[in-house]
C-alpha cells in the first residue's frame, strides 16, 4: 500500500471518529418562558392553576432553587447567550424596543456560534429581542443555523403583529423563518405555532450527522399589545372557569397552553429516541409583572418586587434541569446559579472546552457541582448597576446589597398573594396523581430513579419559599430610595428585615460589597442605547417589523449609482440642446 492510500485512509478514521463523538454529544433543548411569575408553576406549591408537565420535569429532574437572572427580558437573554453580567456588554438599562438601532454587540461570541462551531446544529425557535434594525444583529448572523419566530419583543399572540406603545407608527408585522416573512401561519395561536415548529424540528434533525441545540423562547405569558394583552385559546380558557378575576383566567390559560408546549417537546423527543442522550432545560427570563407596564397578572408569591425590580421577585426564577448524566435525579439543587453560568456550565457538559480568559466570562462552569449534587460554592452576582435609573443590586453568598431602585419604588412592595380555598385548581385534589400520568413523567420515568423514591410531596415542599413571620416590632424596613438595604437571603429570601443599619452600616461585608462594586462600574461597559428612529415605521417596509438601517442604506447607495450613471448623459443631453 502507498503512502498516499496510507493517508487518505488516515485522514478517514478520523474523520469517521470525530464524527462519532460529534453524534455522542448530547443534544442540548432550552426552553424559555417570558415574563413568568415565581409562583405560577405549581412545583412551587401553588393550587390555583397546575403546570402538570413542567411540575414532572422539575420532579423528575433538578430542581434549580436559586437560579438568578437580570429583571428585564434583553438584559437577561443578552446574559445567558454571552455568558457575561449585561454591564459587561452594555445592556444593563432597560430593553431593546423595536424602534431603536442597537443590539447585542456583534464583537461578542454568543452561545449559539460557540455550539456550532464545534459541530452542533444550533436553532432558535421564538423571540430573539437582541436587535433588527440590520440583518446582522439577527439570529441567523449570531451563530443559530435557524432561525422561526420573531426578532423584536412581543407579538400579538394571533396575529404576530406589534403596535409600538406611545408613536404612531403603523402597526408591523414579525415572524419570520430564517430572514424571510412568514404570513401562512397568521391566526395560528403562536405558542402552539412555536411548539409545533419546535417537535417538527427534533423529528427531522438528523441526529447521526451532528446534535441538536434547539433553544425554545416562548411569547408565553409575556402580554400582547395594549389593545389586548392577555390572549389564549377558548378552549384553554374555559378549563380555568372557577377562576373569577377575567385577566387571571387568561393568564392560567396561556400558562396551560406552555405546559402542554413542554410536554410535546418532551414527548417529541421520547418518540426519536433521543431523549436519554439530551439535556432539558427550563426556566423564565425574570420575575413577572404583576402591576404597571406589560402587567400580566404574574405571582411572584412570596417574593418581594417584580419584574424590572431589584427585588426576587424580579430576578429569582423558577427552572428545571432534566439529564441521564445528572447523579441526584428527583431533588432539589440549592446552590446560588445565574443565567450567565449555563453557557460554561452546558459547554462542560458536552464536552466543549472555552478559553474563559479569551472569553471575559463572568458566568461559572457549575456542572461538576450540578452533576453530583454539591452546593455552597460561594457565588458573586452583580444583578446590575444601573447609572440612568440609579440602582444597584449586588450579592455574594447569603447577602445581598441594594441601593436604589426603579420606577420611584412602584414595585418595591410584596405585589402577589396566594388563591384562596374559593380559588383552586379542582385536580389539585388529586396532585400527584394528575402528575404521574402526564407525558413527560411517563418519558422521564423510563430513565429515572424507581418511582417510589421520587416523594413528590416532599419536593414540593421544600421548593416552596418561606418567609420570616411578619412582626413588625421585629422586622427592619428598607427604603432604598432613602437609604441602602442589606439582607441575609438565607434566612430572609423574601427580604423582610434590613440588616443595613442594624448591624452592617459600616461592617467588613458592606465596605467590601462596596468596593466591589465600584471596582465593577470602572470596567463597565458603555451603555448601547440608542434614541429611537422614526424612519424604522413598519409603514414604510409593507407594514413588516425589518432591518430599515440596512434599507435605508441600500436604497441611498442605489439613488447614488443612478445618479452617478445618469449623470453624463444629463450634460451630453444639456450640450446637444445647447449646439
Amino acid at each position: 500500500m502507498n503512502n498516499m492510500w496510507k493517508f487518505f485512509i488516515i485522514i478517514s478514521l478520523l474523520l469517521t471518529k470525530e464524527k462519532s463523538v460529534l453524534a455522542n454529544r448530547p443534544n442540548i433543548v432550552i426552553i424559555i418562558s417570558d415574563d413568568m411569575g415565581f409562583d405560577d408553576v405549581s412545583f412551587r406549591g401553588s393550587n390555583e392553576f397546575l403546570t402538570p408537565n413542567i411540575d414532572a420535569l422539575a420532579y423528575n429532574g433538578v430542581i434549580l432553587n436559586n437560579l438568578y437572572t437580570p429583571a428585564m427580558c434583553t438584559p437577561s437573554r443578552a446574559a445567558l447567550l454571552t455568558g457575561k453580567y449585561p454591564i459587561n456588554t452594555g445592556m444593563q438599562h432597560y430593553v431593546l424596543v423595536n424602534d431603536q438601532p442597537w443590539s447585542l454587540p456583534v464583537n461578542e461570541t454568543t452561545m449559539g456560534e460557540i455550539f456550532q462551531e464545534h459541530g452542533y446544529y444550533t436553532s432558535l425557535i421564538g423571540k430573539w429581542h437582541l436587535g433588527m434594525s440590520r440583518k446582522i444583529y439577527t439570529p441567523t448572523f449570531r451563530g443559530f443555523d435557524y432561525h422561526y419566530g420573531y426578532l423584536g419583543s412581543y407579538v400579538d399572540y394571533y396575529d404576530h403583529t406589534l403596535i409600538q406603545r406611545n408613536k404612531n407608527y403603523s402597526r408591523g408585522h414579525d415572524f419570520r423563518l430564517n430572514l424571510e416573512s412568514m404570513h401562512d401561519q397568521a391566526c395560528t395561536y403562536v405558542t402552539d405555532l412555536l411548539t409545533e415548529e419546535s417537535v417538527n424540528l427534533i423529528k427531522r434533525h438528523d441526529y447521526n450527522a451532528k446534535p441538536l441545540f434547539l433553544m425554545l423562547n416562548h411569547l408565553a405569558p409575556h402580554s400582547a399589545n395594549e389593545d389586548v394583552p392577555l390572549q389564549a385559546p377558548e378552549s384553554e380558557i374555559d378549563k380555568f372557569s372557577y377562576i373569577k378575576d377575567p385577566q387571571r383566567k387568561i393568564y392560567a390559560a396561556m400558562m396551560s397552553a406552555l405546559d402542554n408546549s413542554v410536554g410535546q417537546v418532551i414527548e417529541a423527543l421520547a418518540d426519536m429516541e433521543v431523549l436519554n442522550n439530551t439535556i432539558v432545560l427550563f426556566f423564565s427570563d425574570n420575575g413577572g409583572p404583576t402591576i404597571g407596564l406589560h402587567a400580566n397578572t404574574a405571582s411572584n408569591y412570596p417574593l418581594r418586587g417584580q419584574k424590572n425590580s431589584p427585588w426576587e421577585g424580579g430576578i429569582r426564577s423558577s427552572g428545571a434541569i432534566w439529564s441521564t448524566q445528572l447523579e441526584k435525579l428527583g431533588s432539589i439543587w440549592q446552590q446560588t446559579f445565574y443565567i450567565a453560568d449555563f453557557l460554561p456550565t452546558l459547554a462542560s457538559a458536552v464536552g466543549i472546552y472555552l478559553d474563559i480568559a479569551t472569553l471575559k466570562l463572568d458566568g461559572l462552569n457549575l456542572w461538576s457541582a450540578l452533576k453530583y449534587g454539591y452546593e455552597r460554592v460561594e457565588r458573586e452576582i452583580l444583578h446590575n448597576i444601573d447609572d440612568v435609573d440609579n440602582y444597584v443590586s449586588y450579592s455574594k453568598g447569603k447577602w445581598k446589597f441594594i441601593n436604589g431602585t426603579t420606577q420611584e419604588g412602584k414595585y418595591d412592595d410584596w405585589l402577589s398573594k396566594r388563591a384562596d380555598n374559593n380559588t383552586l385548581d379542582p385536580r389539585s385534589l388529586i396532585y400527584e396523581e394528575i402528575i404521574k400520568n402526564t407525558t413527560v413523567w411517563q418519558k422521564l420515568q423510563k430513565f429515572n430513579i424507581s418511582p417510589s423514591i421520587v416523594n413528590i410531596t416532599k419536593l414540593r415542599q421544600a421548593a416552596a419559599v418561606k418567609c420570616l413571620e411578619k412582626d413588625s416590632n421585629l422586622l427592619q424596613k428598607c427604603e432604598p430610595l432613602k437609604a441602602p438595604c442589606l439582607f441575609d437571603l438565607d434566612s430572609d429570601p423574601c427580604e423582610q428585615k434590613n440588616l443595613y443599619d442594624e448591624q452592617h452600616k459600616n461592617s467588613k461585608i458592606v465596605l467590601e460589597m462596596l468596593e466591589r462594586i465600584d471596582n465593577l462600574r470602572r470596567q463597565a461597559h458603555p451603555m448601547n442605547n440608542k434614541p429611537a428612529d422614526p424612519r424604522c415605521d413598519p409603514i414604510n417596509y409593507n407594514n413588516e417589523w425589518t432591518w430599515w438601517e440596512d434599507i435605508l442604506e441600500s436604497n441611498a447607495t442605489a439613488l447614488a449609482s443612478f445618479t452617478n450613471y445618469m449623470k453624463p448623459l444629463f450634460i451630453l443631453s444639456t450640450l446637444v440642446l445647447l449646439l
